[in-house]
């Protein structure tokens, strides 16, 4: 098992290309190698295996257990890992998720290691259907939410799950950890929903905070950096090119003329050693 972070966004990752999963409950594994107490300490679980459409597979799974559909900081960790371990040769390869195919590219060092990671996350969906929102509706694709004392107005966006950009005030004032899982777990959003709250510095500078939904608050997600530089393109506060400021670091995104968002960012290692089962997740 392996531990790594893009931008502090964590997780163990287990390649299925040596372990045989199984019998175990992945729900159940996410949970305990996640728990910083009893088990490892991580946002997550993901999986890196073979596929059948793509050079390798990712799977998520959060530290709830519930599974996800993409994970933009995990995509570049995988790719880091399946190009570092020698899965794949070329260095622009495809991964495949949950909901389809993307496509990296690692930026290799010197010293054969790969230091950094672009991905093309693909074409983001706005609106309240694209994230399945079961609300009313609020100024066309825009949604306006209400917890307490505190209304809420953003744009519902898909990066192939469900994101929620809240443009606010001071991202780094706004109680994340008060108004986020209130958010996530909103009777509009039956599937729940990862909530971004973000702040424009300028046109090509976002200030960014995030409730990630099964995770809580993280230090940073690629698919919501995604979301945000998207929503802000489409509603004219930010340029196709933006450097998102995020608790643990910054991401380059850019929004293609087609409407593709690209994304780069680090992936770092941490450390590979060995997870002892507990027996009650064994077959």
């Amino acid at each position: 098992m392996t531990k790594m972070h893009a931008l502090g966004n964590c997780y163990l990752y287990v390649s299925e290309f040596e372990e045989d999963l199984s019998g175990i409950s992945l729900p159940s594994l996410a949970m305990a190698v996640s728990d910083v107490r009893k088990g490892i300490g991580s946002d997550g679980l993901i999986l890196i295996g073979p596929s059948a459409h793509a050079e390798v597979r990712m799977r998520i799974f959060n530290a709830d257990g519930s599974e996800a559909e993409n994970c933009g900081n995990g995509l570049r960790c995988v790719a880091k890992y399946a190009y570092e371990r020698g899965y794949v040769q070329s260095q622009t390869f495809r991964i495949e998720v949950q909901t389809g195919v993307v496509e990296a590219e690692v930026h290799v060092g010197a010293d054969g290691r790969v230091n950094s990671v672009t991905v093309d996350m693909g074409v983001p969906r706005f609106g309240p259907a694209a994230v399945d929102y079961q609300g009313p509706a609020h100024e066309g694709e825009r949604v306006e939410i209400t917890i307490g004392d505190e209304t809420f107005r953003g744009l519902p966006v898909s990066m192939g799950n469900p994101h929620l950009v809240l443009p606010v005030a001071s991202a780094e004032e706004v109680p994340v950890d008060v108004f986020g899982p209130q958010l996530e777990r909103h009777r509009y959003f039956p599937n729940r929903v990862n909530v971004e709250f973000v702040s424009p510095r300028n046109r090509k500078e976002l200030v960014f905070r995030v409730w990630e939904r099964g995770s809580g608050i993280t230090f940073a997600c690629g698919t919501g950096a995604c979301a945000s530089v998207a929503a802000g393109v489409r509603e004219g506060w930010l340029d196709r090119r933006v450097r998102v400021h995020l608790l643990g670091g910054d991401l380059d995104i850019e929004m293609a003329d087609d409407g593709r968002v690209l994304m780069t960012g680090e992936a770092v290692e941490v450390f590979t050693g060995e997870y002892h089962l507990p027996l009650s997740l064994r077959a």
